[in-house]
């Protein structure tokens, strides 16, 4: 009945554990919700006073298909300041957030017969674009042990003649995890050499607590710019989710075809949204570095929290807003079998919403979210570890039984 690519794909993970969420709050259910993938700041002021101001103005129509020039130099100036780099509105495309600026480089690039390469942990809508492409992906694995940093030598170890790209996401989701400047580096010396794409998602990129190198624009623009695509958000840094803003850098004959293909799918940004995101961009960053400090503070609580419970093991994420938790001791064929079993008994019965690890590829792990006040994480981690806690008992009963 259906076509076949509907076969390839699934509803996304992390949209349905937030959809569960809010339909259990929407009864009355008192949820702890640890898996939202969204900053719980409201807009910055002056953001959304923009778009006041250009509802006021009767700004309400369409604009050019691929985004206002205003919006398209606030992103190119922002890039200039933060990176370095240069780039033009002919070379930029405003997108319905980043997912679609990545979707419409993979539909623009990728083909049947192409090897795309990505990592794992990672965030599942780049497999699947890169599958919706007709591509084949393939996977490089990070390790715990090495807090999920992606190193060169398992990318180039991947390459293949059928090679056509690589994605990279970094900060990742969900592991928070940076690639280095020197790693990149090397990455993109040999892409260059073989005439292979660089897609970098940069949707947390504001979002790193220490002061780690990170210019990951710079590098890609020195070595291949005409093999670079740089996609980027106004989502996480901003706190505008719902606002449904995002872009692409990279070469004008490819942002031409991104540009063709999202005339026939969504066409442009909402006007409104436009306007709000270059007051976003162009406006103070301060509200940037608050948000930033809050997370960082959070972050540290709850490590500290976990910490009581020396089974549930995590380190330190570099980066975006996200822990990503070793539960694997608490797994077992004859009780929770796999961390989706975990996190639905966490829902069920602690009334904890938490992302499991299937989701992302890493079975025996749960994303935990600390995108909430501290109030609600302390609420929420203390129910994790009372519910964990309480399976021991229960082994216990069943075993003497």
């Amino acid at each position: 009945m259906l076509a076949e690519r509907t076969k390839r794909i699934g509803v996304s993970p992390t949209m349905k554990v937030a959809a569960e969420a809010m339909r259990l709050k929407a009864q009355g259910v008192d949820i702890v919700d640890l898996g939202a993938g969204e900053p719980d700041f409201p807009t910055p002021p002056h953001v959304s006073a923009a778009a006041h101001a250009a509802i006021d103005a009767n700004f309400t129509k369409y604009t050019t298909n691929s985004g206002t020039d205003e919006m398209k130099r606030a992103v190119c100036a922002r890039y200039k300041a933060d990176y370095g780099v240069e780039y033009t509105p002919a070379e930029t495309i405003i997108s319905a957030g980043g997912k679609q600026a990545l979707y419409n480089a993979a539909l623009c690039l990728f083909g049947a017969g192409d090897e795309v390469i990505t990592h794992m942990p990672g965030w599942p809508t780049l497999v699947e674009q890169i599958k919706l492409a007709d591509a084949t992906p393939v996977i490089v694995r990070t390790r715990a042990e090495d807090n999920f940093r992606l190193h060169a030598e398992t990318i180039l170890a991947a390459l293949a003649p059928r090679t056509r790209g690589i994605v990279i996401n970094s900060p990742g989701n969900p592991t928070g995890a940076l690639i280095s400047e020197d790693d990149l580096t090397r990455v993109a010396d040999e892409a260059a050499r073989r005439d292979i794409w660089i897609l970098v998602d940069l949707c947390y990129e504001r979002l790193i607590y220490e002061p780690t190198p990170h210019n990951l624009p710079g590098i890609l623009v020195a070595r291949m710019r005409d093999r670079t695509v740089l996609c980027g958000s106004s989502s996480k840094a901003y706190a505008m989710t719902g606002w449904r803003c995002g872009w692409a850098l990279g070469p004008a004959a490819l942002i031409s075809a991104c540009n063709a293909l999202q005339s026939h799918s969504t066409s442009n940004v909402c006007s409104i949204t436009q306007k709000a995101a270059v007051a976003a961009l162009t406006g103070p960053q301060d509200c940037v570095t608050a948000m930033l400090d809050e997370y960082r503070n959070r972050r540290d609580q709850v490590c500290e929290w976990l910490a009581a419970e020396p089974r549930l093991r995590v380190g330190k994420p570099e980066g975006a807003f996200y822990l990503f938790i070793d539960v694997s001791d608490f797994l077992s064929p004859d009780g929770l079998r796999t961390t989706s079993d975990l996190a639905q008994a966490l829902l069920d019965e602690a009334r904890v919403a938490i992302t499991p690890g299937e989701a992302f590829d890493a079975p025996g792990f749960l994303r935990l979210s600390y995108a909430t006040s501290l109030a609600e994480l302390q609420r929420g981690t203390d129910r994790i570890i009372a519910f964990v806690r309480a399976l021991d008992v229960q082994a216990g009963a069943a075993a003497g039984a």
